[in-house]
């Protein structure tokens, strides 16, 4: 006999490019500002140091899957970011050794709640309305890794027209960086994604408007915004 209240929520898995088998995903950490050109464009000083935020795992919206237009908002943003998965974790991990955490690469798109990040911003609140609603991070299958981390073209367009258009190197922080300083603030786990960053050109999104990104070497994601 269960002794569960209600039943328990499904997991949230991602497919693995080349094979059958599915990525259960646990928790998901973002890193804010990560591109000094984004940082200025949002209003930031390239002296600042990233920052985290997270979604919750429910948000993540896995290839093929129903991204609907949030409630609540006027001004949703699209982010393309590169995504980390990892197989691994723990405590203090040095950066010499974090990338013997990842077990691949995934295309992600942050979607925000510009308006509401905006209000909270002022206010000094969380951003959890703004950046963790439902359906806030598609994500592509995860191509597994084991060479250093890309590097190459990060890009997004909206409606055929092209918006971002950057390099992964030129994150501030690289990917072993990254691991590492999420680790001194969260016991990493395998099925944790971390979210790296977003380069300038975020924008607007309508109803209706297909949303097609990729990053080098790692694959591409599209959706139509429901």
């Amino acid at each position: 006999m269960t002794r569960y209240v209600h039943a328990p929520p499904p997991a949230v898995l991602l497919p693995v490019v080349g094979s059958d088998a599915l990525f259960p995903v646990r928790r998901v950490l973002c890193v804010g500002r990560n591109y000094a050109a984004h940082r200025r464009e949002m209003g930031g000083d390239d002296r600042d140091p990233p920052f985290f935020f997270a979604k919750p795992a429910d948000a993540i919206v896995p290839p093929g899957g129903a991204v609907p237009f949030p409630p609540a908002t006027t001004n949703l943003h699209h982010e393309i970011e590169l995504v980390v998965a990892l197989k691994s974790g723990g405590s203090d991990i040095p950066v010499g050794r974090a990338l013997e955490a990842v077990f691949g690469y995934a295309v992600g798109v942050d979607l925000t709640r510009r308006d509401l990040q905006a209000l909270a911003k002022d206010k000094g609140q969380p951003w959890e309305a703004a950046k963790g609603f439902d359906a806030s991070g598609p994500v592509s299958a995860i191509r597994p890794w084991s060479d250093a981390p890309p590097q190459g073209a990060i890009r997004l367009s909206v409606n055929g027209a092209v918006r971002q258009d950057a390099v992964v190197a030129d994150m501030i922080w690289d990917v072993a960086e990254i691991i590492s300083e999420a680790s001194r603030l969260w016991t990493l786990k395998p099925g944790d994604l971390i979210f790296t960053g977003t380069p300038e050109g975020v924008g607007p999104l309508q109803r209706g408007d297909r949303i097609e990104s990729e990053v080098e070497g790692v694959g591409s994601l599209s959706f139509q915004l429901g």
